[in-house]
């Protein structure tokens, strides 16, 4: 049975409101960023920003830059960063920004790579952090904090002013990399605080194009002083251990035109409060956000586990729903400094709702706590580079919905799907992936686009096809490319890459669906593919049964005598796929490791002894690598090249020796809204299982120590300094060895002590973890020892 859909694509809206709001960029830069009621301009063109929020001070300063470089190369073009006031100030009038606190030099290097930066001042940041962020003496004092009373901004002011004095110089007037600063953080209903804070920052020096504020919960805000910026996440570590999936969350994975998310930060304001309605910014401000999830962090009481294509899923779909901003947090985790007066984490004992690991801030982020590289980074890197070059067309493009939609957040039957269209061309959007609930295949499906302002219609593909469960995709619709016009493809664009003079159009294919391209006969003089047919169909040029690959290329000279090809990647390569600047050139490298651009340098990382890597276009000479010059091999149009071994190698087994089996576990306790409290330090000198690893000597630098296991709550020692610290959620537990005191860890090793959980603990746990809750146990340890290739100009 055939399912066609349909959808009707209006003409385009009249143009958007310019010039109403207040910001202004610095006078005579060359790429004036404005902002218009539905997107934002840069330099006159269209701009889809993407931003990746990573804690300065929450990594060790050495690593900032190669970790940015990591950021850059997954697509993030500009870093935002909360500023948290007590990392800076815990002391007060000592005011640090030195090591791993140096703002000046994170904004120094965000600059010197090309990367906006955006700093989240506050003073209230959340961040999961002690106090959200407010030192224990501003609380101490006689005073409302997150109000205007005059002590309290008292107290603020000097902390607005050490920004101002760190970031001197960095704005946009002097070339600086400073494009938006956010003011507070889910404040919802104190407009005119709001507005205070922004005339303080911009009191004491900070500029920037940009104010921003979170406008999630109903906020209310100054009217157009702050730039709302929206967020969704696809799972919850704040709501009840019993509440199941949350609906707030659920609701993501919808095509919808509603922005706000009024379950962020729900545990920290009453529900019944509400500000303004949810979109009620909606004719005047585009559609951005600052926080989608690239992961979740856990609490005690609640560990979501966050699954790559769940974050995969939501930036598609957000993307489909109309936003014209993509703002990730975490993009980088990170690990909580040692306070010198207490630990700095958000828990019960400060008054939260929540009790969160003293040390680990990982946040299931695309870049781990240590820098690991997980999947979900090559699945945003490949919307990153969608974005990087079509973000300019989608941007000004309006979101339409298809005729019949899903009935309710539980319509799990309804495809869904959208078109981003401008009336004369656009891109169909389709997600069939939500978490915890598989939605199922969709046999003989087709789609409808009627585009009414030129009075046609395009259904693709030729024969109807079967959208694999767990499926989220993003098909061209009439794109224009070097001359040649794309009517559709059953492939998602990724990025396009110059070939000796030829624009090539890389697209990615999605597992269980066979790529096909329609191209406009009129566009084309000549066609040539390497496998399939090419089929006349009315006014199209109907390219089938491609078999996707490095090889996959249809050449096309165009009507207008210009050459075009059209290269379908097969979905796991399109996933191996970086681009950047290397030995002169902008290329595309294939590589299934971590890939680095920095001038005249790529570097490779990898976890195992050896890795390989493709590019197009070739360079001129055979890359240098570690010294030593490689072989080309071709591999399709790229040309591949096999890396010297490392001596480092992956997963060597390590010796761990139990010391003490693990007690009974301790009676739950109950904090802040009847939640279960973390268990008191004193259990795990007593209850907790422990175990004993010795460190060799001869580790390589970037080791990391991963531990499967089981139980309720891990913590590392070296000495009697805890140095980790973990809540079961299911999930390997990775300790980076650079991060240990070198000295106390050779005379002393590393200790695991590892709590059981009561039978009856009040805890939400995924499905992971839910064999072993009650056993305290490391099941299973290896080294992961990786390298770095320096790949150099032949």
């Amino acid at each position: 049975m055939s399912h066609p859909h349909h959808l009707r694509l209006p003409s385009p809206a009249g143009p958007p409101l310019t010039g109403h709001l207040p910001f202004a960029d610095a006078p005579g830069v060359p790429d004036p960023i404005e902002v218009t009621s539905r997107w934002l301009t840069r330099g006159g063109r269209p701009w889809f920003p993407v931003s990746g929020e990573f804690h300065y001070s929450r990594y060790p300063a050495g690593e900032w830059e190669e970790e940015l470089l990591k950021m850059k190369a997954g697509g993030v073009t500009a870093v935002a960063s909360y500023l948290i006031w007590i990392h800076h100030e815990e002391i007060e009038g000592r005011v640090r920004f030195d090591g791993d606190r140096d703002l000046r030099r994170f904004a120094e290097l965000c600059a010197r790579h090309d990367l906006d930066f955006i700093p989240r001042v506050g003073p209230w940041s959340h961040a999961e952090v002690r106090n959200g962020g407010l030192p224990d003496w501003v609380l101490a004092r006689d005073c409302a904090p997150r109000t205007d009373d005059p002590v309290y901004l008292d107290a603020v002011r000097p902390w607005f002013a050490a920004i101002a004095e760190q970031l001197s110089g960095l704005d946009r007037a002097h070339g600086g990399p400073i494009v938006a600063i956010q003011i507070e953080n889910e404040l919802y209903d104190q407009p005119g605080h709001l507005l205070t804070l922004k005339r303080m920052a911009q009191e004491a020096g900070l500029s920037a194009p940009l104010w921003t504020s979170t406008a999630w919960g109903g906020v209310r805000l100054p009217p157009d002083e702050l730039l709302p910026l929206y967020g969704g996440y696809t799972e919850a570590f704040w709501t009840e251990a019993d509440g199941g999936w949350p609906d707030t969350c659920r609701k993501h994975f919808f095509f919808t035109h509603q922005r706000d998310d009024e379950g962020i930060g729900s545990d920290l304001r009453p529900v019944s409060v509400r500000g303004s309605e949810p979109d009620a910014f909606a004719d005047r401000f585009p559609w951005a956000t600052c926080e989608l999830g690239g992961g979740m962090a856990v609490s005690y009481h609640r560990r979501p586990y966050v699954d790559p294509d769940d974050i995969g899923a939501l930036g598609l779909t957000k993307i489909g729903c109309g936003s014209v901003w993509q703002g990730f947090y975490m993009f980088h985790g990170g690990t909580n400094p040692t306070g010198e007066l207490s630990t700095l984490q958000e828990s019960h004992a400060t008054g939260y709702p929540n009790d969160l690991p003293v040390l680990t801030y990982d946040f299931q982020a695309p870049l781990g706590e240590y820098g690991q590289y997980r999947r979900t980074y090559h699945e945003l890197r490949l919307q990153h580079l969608l974005l990087a070059d079509f973000g300019h067309l989608i941007a000004p493009m309006g979101s339409a919905l298809p005729e019949r939609r899903p009935d309710g957040q539980f319509d799990r039957d309804t495809l869904r799907w959208a078109v981003r269209g401008d009336g004369t061309s656009g891109f169909l959007f389709v997600n069939n992936h939500q978490p915890h609930e598989q939605l199922p295949e969709r046999p003989e499906t087709s789609f409808t686009v009627e585009f009414t302002s030129i009075g046609g219609e395009l259904t693709l593909p030729s024969v109807p096809v079967t959208v694999p469960s767990g499926a989220y995709f993003c098909w061209p619709l009439r794109l224009e490319v070097a001359g040649v016009r794309l009517e559709w493809a059953t492939a998602q664009p990724v990025c396009t890459v110059d070939v000796d003079g030829r624009t090539v159009l890389v697209l990615a294919a999605t597992d269980g669906i066979a790529p096909e391209l329609a191209l406009d006969a009129a566009t084309v003089s000549a066609l040539r593919t390497p496998t399939g047919d090419v089929t006349p169909v009315g006014d199209r040029l109907l390219v089938t049964g491609l078999r996707p690959g490095t090889d996959a290329l249809v050449e096309v000279d165009t009507a207008d005598g210009r050459r075009v090809g059209l290269l379908v990647l097969d979905a796991a390569a399109a996933r191996t796929a970086y681009r950047g600047e290397a030995w002169g050139a902008e290329r595309l490298v294939l590589c299934g490791d971590g890939v680095v651009f920095d001038r005249a340098e790529v570097r490779l990382h990898g976890s195992g002894t050896a890795t390989s890597f493709a590019v197009l276009p070739a360079p001129e000479g055979a890359p240098v690598v570690d010294g030593v010059t490689v072989e080309a091999v071709a591999d399709g149009v790229f040309t591949r090249y096999v890396v010297p071994k490392a001596s480092a190698g992956e997963g060597s087994a390590v010796e761990v020796a139990l010391v003490r089996a693990a007690g009974p576990a301790p009676e739950t306790v109950t904090g802040v809204q009847g939640r279960a409290s973390a268990p008191a330090d004193k259990y795990f000198d007593t209850v907790a299982a422990e175990y004993r690893v010795e460190v060799p000597d001869a580790l390589p630098p970037g080791t990391l120590l991963r531990l499967h296991w089981s139980g309720d709550v891990g913590r590392a020692y070296v000495g009697d300094t805890l140095v980790a610290d973990q809540f079961c959620s299911g999930r390997v537990w990775d300790i980076g060895l650079d991060r240990l005191p070198a000295d106390a860890l050779r005379a002393e090793g590393l200790r695991l002590r590892v709590l059981p959980l009561h039978a009856g603990a009040p805890v939400h746990l995924p499905e992971q973890a839910r064999g072993e809750r009650e056993t305290a146990a490391v099941t299973h340890a290896e080294w992961i020892t990786g390298h770095t290739w320096s790949v150099r100009a032949g």
